[in-house]
């Protein structure tokens, strides 16, 4: 935020910039006076001369500017920078004192106003590369002034090889190189970049960060399951509502799928994952299903063993039942932040163009869900590309995607669906301001 001119320089209140400063001479303190007319002994001409003066007077204190004539020989001789010729009879001029220039650079029409603090995530998953930068606003929320977001498929053939291929690396190299010229064009208070499970699962994923430092100068944090699922409850938690008893929040990634119990019967803490009471990673993922099933053909049979793939690795979370007492009840449903809920919810709305302001937030009832994979299922790729919630990049993903969202729904149904494009960067974003006290020195209350 760039500064202003405070406005030093100029008049205080009141006071003309044409009046003379108060306590001074005159500006006609001793000027020659001019001869005038008389008539007897000289008293007409001196009244006369009298009213003249109570005029000047009277225009002075009326904050009246006087000017100079520009063919006056003062004026003349000012330009050329030679003195001025001035006879017995041509008064003095008045002094005009300079009015004050405002700097080019600093208006003076605002006034100076705090610099903000500017934080900054990124998130470096198996599928995609993203970053925000962001200042803080009222309590609890901020303002994002930078972001980026590229799908870079960092994970590509992990599944099958175990490490992460050279094209992979190559193509997240170069977005990341541009995140790091992003961050290094800002004054940044606090930042947290982190990889996410390619690089957790990959034999080479600390040699390829290590890489990114030398090649990008950004220095990536590999952070654990359990951290990853608590930064993804904590970037939704303005998307529950007071009353909610009950959520099952889930992050469908590329290479693994978090999944979150949040119980919220008892008295209600600020941070929402402070009432997280079970979760689970999934090591599988929208990029490491379709790669063993098949992403582009994906028949109804393909299909039912994709979800059967995930309910099993379900079955074996031992957490699962902790919100059986609130299943029941209309406080509770379910919360996704995924490239996957976010397209069902563009496909749901039938946009011409995929819109974050209609999605973020949206709610979706069991119907509309239903309708909307079988409608995706029914899809062949092509019809998947054309869609322009969808498109090329994610025509071979979406279904696996579709099959880990059914997988969750039958072991927790629910009649409602939140959508969040939000998530891991936002949760980080949360939590770095409140560690920082920006929204607890503002006055407004605590995070």
């Amino acid at each position: 935020m760039e500064d202003h001119d405070t406005g030093a320089g100029a008049p205080e209140v009141g006071v003309s910039r044409a009046s003379p400063p108060s306590g001074g001479p005159s500006p006609s303190a001793g000027r020659p006076r001019q001869a005038g007319p008389q008539s007897g002994n000289g008293q007409a001409g001196d009244a006369q001369h009298q009213r003249g003066k109570a005029r000047k007077r009277r225009k002075r204190r009326r904050g009246r500017k006087v000017f100079a004539r520009d063919d006056s020989p003062l004026a003349t001789a000012a330009a050329v920078g030679a003195p001025a010729s001035v006879g017995p009879a041509a008064p003095a001029p008045v002094p005009l004192p300079s009015a004050p220039q405002p700097r080019p650079e600093q208006p003076m029409h605002r006034p100076p106003m705090q610099e903000l603090p500017v934080f900054a995530a990124l998130d470096l998953g198996t599928n995609n590369c993203r970053l925000l930068v962001a200042v803080p606003q009222r309590h609890g929320q901020f303002r994002v002034i930078d972001a980026f977001s590229r799908i870079v498929r960092l994970g590509e053939g992990l599944t099958a090889n175990g490490h992460l291929s050279q094209a992979a690396m190559d193509r997240a190299v170069e977005a990341l190189k541009i995140c790091g010229d992003k961050l290094r064009n800002r004054k940044i208070r606090k930042a947290r970049l982190i990889a996410t499970e390619a690089c957790r699962t990959a034999d080479n994923g600390v040699e390829f960060l290590q890489r990114v430092e030398r090649e990008a100068g950004l220095k990536l944090e590999i952070i654990d399951r359990r951290t990853e699922a608590r930064l993804a409850v904590s970037g939704c938690g303005s998307l529950v509502e007071r009353d909610t008893q009950g959520v099952v929040l889930f992050d469908i990634g590329g290479g693994s799928s978090e999944i979150a119990l949040i119980d919220l019967t008892g008295q209600r803490s600020p941070r929402l994952a402070n009432h997280i009471v079970s979760w689970t990673s999934l090591p599988v993922g929208v990029v490491s299903l379709a790669e063993r099933f098949g992403g582009r053909t994906v028949t109804r049979e393909i299909f039912a063993a994709m979800v059967d793939d995930v309910a099993v690795r379900l079955k074996s979370f031992d957490g699962r039942d902790r919100l059986s007492h609130v299943l029941a009840s209309p406080k509770f449903h379910l919360l996704g932040t995924s490239g996957t809920v976010t397209t069902l919810a563009g496909v749901h709305l039938d946009l011409e163009r995929y819109d974050r302001r209609r999605v973020d937030g949206l709610w979706m009832d069991r119907d509309s869900v239903d309708r909307m994979v079988e409608k995706l299922v029914g899809w062949d790729f092509q019809q998947r590309c054309a869609n322009p919630c969808i498109g090329a990049d994610r025509a071979d993903l979406v279904l696996a995607g579709c099959a880990i969202l059914e997988a969750i729904r039958a072991v927790w149904p629910s009649e409602r669906l939140r959508v969040a494009d939000r998530g891991l960067r936002e949760g980080i974003l949360s939590e770095l301001m409140a560690d920082d006290g920006v929204w607890r020195n503002s006055g407004r209350g605590r995070q």
